[in-house]
């Protein structure tokens, strides 16, 4: 398989073991992940699917119950002209404490086309967490779900690092009330396979957390290594992972997989519990769900009682830590 759009172009050769990626000299991998689609006349089909909107709100509120590619494009674009609207140079860092919602796809991918650096955070964290990560990324700026201001605003105050701009996602003057303004065509700026392209901090078991640099090439790898050679992800799969996009399990599991076949993705910001999860699954169909062993032993406890639909599902993968067995066993058994 060979795309290319303008000089950022990548090259799989999905008959040898392990699969083989070549990439141009010049690579920004937002331009495979978010412009390739458009390219392909995949534009009118959909991406995201809020599961937290309800299907009969008014779009003139502007809430969104899916998102098509078309859609996708233009609004990461608008996004990525906004943030090169603040006066910040490529390579910067913009942190995220943003929860699993379209605007995740438009920070991160408008950032990356726009030559900067998204960091997604965790948004169950505290003040003195967000604080030390605001100092330690040098952040030129943040932005926020306002679910989260009142750690987020104590976190900026006490810091000694002051971010060039800070905005919520909601609102007049957030980025939704402000992305409007901007074009939706945007050149990707330049960047190789080896560039720096997001970070993702660690979880700060043995003390503070540290942030892993991944590059470019790091998201094409997972895909095909992974989410096509592994789990055979197709554009026609419909992913939903109970783990948030802020994990790098999340991150792949409900955004990079999925765009890279041109497939959809079920969004919900909710916190996953087996009622939630039962009833996304039921109401929008996925074909590969993500769980942790942690929620499909809940899950499992829950099925003792009442009977729940998993017909839709072909797939069920579990990470975080070792599947037990047993639960393995009665999982199989329960769907």
């Amino acid at each position: 398989m060979s795309d290319s759009i303008n000089d950022h172009s990548l090259t799989v050769d999905y008959s040898a073991t392990p699969s083989r990626i070549e990439y141009s000299p010049v690579f920004n991998v937002a331009v495979h992940m978010i412009d390739r689609h458009l390219a392909e006349h995949r534009g009118g089909y959909p991406v995201i699917i809020n599961a937290d909107v309800d299907a009969d709100s008014d779009p003139e509120e502007g809430v969104e119950k899916q998102v098509t590619y078309q859609q996708l494009s233009d609004r990461v674009n608008q996004c990525g002209n906004m943030l090169r609207s603040f006066p910040i140079e490529p390579g910067d860092r913009i942190l995220m404490v943003v929860k699993d919602c379209p605007e995740f796809f438009y920070i991160f991918w408008g950032a990356i086309k726009a030559g900067l650096v998204p960091v997604p955070l965790n948004t169950l964290l505290r003040a003195d967490d967000y604080g030390f990560m605001i100092e330690d990324s040098a952040c030129a700026g943040l932005i926020y779900s306002p679910e989260y201001r009142s750690e987020i605003a104590p976190a900026l105050a006490a810091s000694g690092h002051k971010p060039e701009f800070i905005l919520s996602t909601e609102g007049p003057s957030g980025m939704s009330g402000l992305m409007g303004g901007y074009s939706s065509a945007l050149e990707a700026a330049p960047a190789t396979s080896d560039s720096d392209c997001f970070w993702l901090y660690s979880s700060g078991s043995t003390g503070r957390p540290k942030a892993a640099v991944h590059r470019h090439r790091d998201i094409a790898a997972t895909c095909v290594h992974y989410a096509v050679d592994t789990l055979g992800i197709v554009q026609d799969d419909i992913c939903f992972s109970a783990a948030k996009l802020f994990f790098a399990y999340g991150l792949g599991n409900a955004m990079t997989f999925p765009l890279w076949v041109g497939g959809t993705a079920v969004l919900s910001g909710r916190r996953p519990s087996p009622d939630m999860t039962f009833q996304v699954i039921e109401e929008h169909k996925p074909t590969i769900y993500f769980g942790v062993p942690t929620l499909y032993a809940a899950q499992l406890r829950a099925l003792d009682e009442s009977h729940r639909d998993f017909s839709s599902v072909r797939c069920c993968v579990s990470a975080g830590e070792a599947l037990p067995a047993d639960i393995f066993r009665r999982w199989q058994e329960k769907t």
